[in-house]
């Protein structure tokens, strides 16, 4: 079974996990890149850098970004000289960054140089930037507009939320990889990642909603909201500030028509029969991935239901 999934971050990268140890090489993994930024004058892909380090079975375990075991002798050095440190770059996801900006100073395209870093790292699955053109998502707060990194990370994410959009999205295109992807593909998997900011990113790239509707398999959303909170990041506090209930239905919600089925977790269970209502399928069963026993489990459950 051939498997594209759309995933954000964290969350995104564990369904992704389990869905390799599934299905293998016939993964291929859409990642967002609008959180791709400059910093040090080096670019750094904090999403498909999370996707990368999971598949590979090297990701910190602890927060499930950077690399387990990474040391920080270049951030307390440079902390020392007075540098920016609010991004923790650790020695060895260094290398990664260092290497990727040679790359695409020297010509490659990022879907090239996403390709090269994960296979140097033995990752089975196909790991491809939602397109090769810089985005960057913006989002406008009560402390003005912040680049999305300098939210996340450098304000944890406390500003007020008032809107949000992603700069550059209007020159983005679906790269020739993608297409290729979505041909051959046997379901689409919208992993639990963040609907504003890592999956409407993605679904904002030209030619990537009109790819989605014309492919006829089954179209999967896995819920990032569980019993009215994100298990990771702020996606529950965006629902809230933008108006909107945090609810697994609300997710529902703003993917209708672009889904056909939806993965809740039991603890939401009463929400199945208004999802339902929406046009869709639905599972319910545990979602939370505790471990890689749990990602393995809930991806497999999703790869059977498919051919139901």
């Amino acid at each position: 079974m051939n498997i594209v999934a759309l995933a954000g971050g964290v969350g995104g990268a564990k369904l992704a996990d389990g869905l390799q140890r599934v299905v293998g090489e016939n993964l291929t993994v859409i990642v967002n890149t609008g959180d791709d930024f400059q910093l040090h004058d080096l670019y750094i892909a904090p999403d498909l850098d999370t996707v990368m380090y999971t598949l590979a079975g090297i990701a910190n375990r602890a927060n499930g970004w950077g690399i387990e075991g990474d040391t920080y002798n270049n951030l307390d050095m440079l902390s020392q000289y007075g540098g920016e440190d609010w991004f923790r770059l650790g020695d060895r996801d260094l290398a990664t960054h260092l290497l990727r900006t040679q790359m695409l100073r020297g010509g490659y395209t990022l879907t090239q140089t996403t390709q090269h870093l994960a296979r140097a790292l033995n990752v089975r699955a196909n790991i491809l930037p939602m397109c090769n053109e810089a985005v960057a998502t913006i989002v406008n707060t009560n402390a003005g507009e912040l680049a999305f990194q300098e939210y996340f990370v450098h304000r944890r994410w406390q500003p007020v939320l008032k809107s949000y959009r992603f700069h550059g999205i209007e020159k983005a295109r679906v790269t020739p990889e993608i297409t290729n992807a979505f041909q051959n593909a046997d379901a689409l998997i919208f992993c639990p990642s963040n609907p504003f900011v890592s999956i409407e990113p993605i679904l904002s790239v030209k030619g990537m909603r009109e790819l989605i509707q014309k492919t006829r398999v089954p179209k999967i959303a896995v819920s990032p909201i569980v019993g009215g909170e994100a298990l990771k990041g702020p996606a529950a506090k965006m629902f809230q500030e933008l108006g909107m209930e945090a609810s697994a239905y609300q997710v529902a919600k703003l993917l209708r028509g672009t889904v056909d089925r939806f993965v809740l977790d039991r603890i939401d269970e009463a929400q199945a029969r208004s999802i339902k209502d929406l046009g869709m399928r639905v599972w319910v069963t545990d979602t939370v991935m505790r471990d890689e026993i749990g990602r393995e489990r809930l991806a497999r459950e999703i790869s059977e239901w498919v051919t139901r």
